[in-house]
């Protein structure tokens, strides 16, 4: 499946792009008692693309769930766009699981389609916006088409495209590629840089792979477990825009390192 799009130029948020995301002395505790983040602190400008990487159990799903306002918080603070989560932000955020989700009795247009329906859109006035976004990720040919007549890696763009249909400023990622294989994984790795580029969104990926997190992001926020909690953040410096040659220079190679060294400190 190729996308049907150019390639968008890729670039780096400006260093004085205004805050999206305010995280500050976040806590979620779950009613059995265990303590999934503590005191989380971060904050995230506008047109940047973060990665949230940790090992299992490090509170990273957690976070990105507290963010879009689907899980409550504990203690602390959180603001989207200047509101706490779901509470006036919520049309500005788009979600994708790990899983695609689809409706299977439902076409590929049905699916998409679902978001605006339930915010009292028409068919007949979201079906511009829905072509739209079939098209961007590469699936303008598949509006009738069926999840069970569709790939892993065409599920997992419809998934994309519904998240996008809402024209979102945020999009949030958790682990959408964790059950591909690695051909279409790096490939659908591009794909996104080039919808977080022509969308001029802001992306937080959630990712247990060094390597994926470095190809993708302009910081990498490497998380701990036993309480969830931030043990550090790493710049990436340059190395916009991300093409397959990038896996193979220095710049990619050092930035897996010092990710990993980051990512080896928690395990301590």
């Amino acid at each position: 499946m190729v996308m049907e799009s150019t390639m968008t130029a890729q670039a780096a948020p400006a260093q004085d792009a205004p805050t999206l995301i305010r995280m500050e002395g976040v806590s979620k505790r779950f009613a059995n008692g265990t303590v999934a983040v503590r005191d989380m602190n971060l904050d995230i400008r506008e047109g940047e693309f973060v990665s949230f990487l940790g090992p299992s159990g490090c509170g990273k799903s957690t976070a990105l769930k507290m963010i879009a306002g689907l899980l409550s918080i504990s203690a602390g603070e959180i603001t989207v766009n200047g509101h706490p989560p779901g509470k006036g932000a919520e049309q500005d955020i788009g979600f994708v699981f790990q899983d695609p989700t689809l409706m299977p009795w439902a076409t590929v247009f049905e699916n998409v389609f679902l978001p605006l329906r339930l915010r009292g859109m028409s068919r007949a006035d979201a079906r511009d916006r829905i072509e739209e976004a079939l098209a961007s990720v590469g699936l303008a040919k598949f509006t009738n088409a069926y999840p069970r007549e569709l790939s892993g890696g065409m599920k997992m763009r419809v998934s994309i495209a519904r998240a996008l249909v809402t024209r979102p400023k945020l999009l949030l990622m958790d682990e959408p590629f964790a059950a591909l294989d690695e051909i279409t994984r790096f490939k659908l790795n591009n794909d996104v840089l080039d919808l977080w580029a022509r969308h001029k969104l802001t992306v937080i990926f959630v990712t247990h792979s060094v390597f994926e997190s470095v190809y993708l992001s302009s910081r990498v926020v490497v998380m701990a477990a036993r309480p969830g909690r931030v043990s550090d953040v790493v710049d990436l410096p340059g190395g916009y825009p991300r093409t397959e040659a990038y896996r193979t220079t220095p710049d990619y190679a050092e930035n897996c390192r010092v990710v990993s060294a980051a990512l080896e400190e928690t395990m301590k």
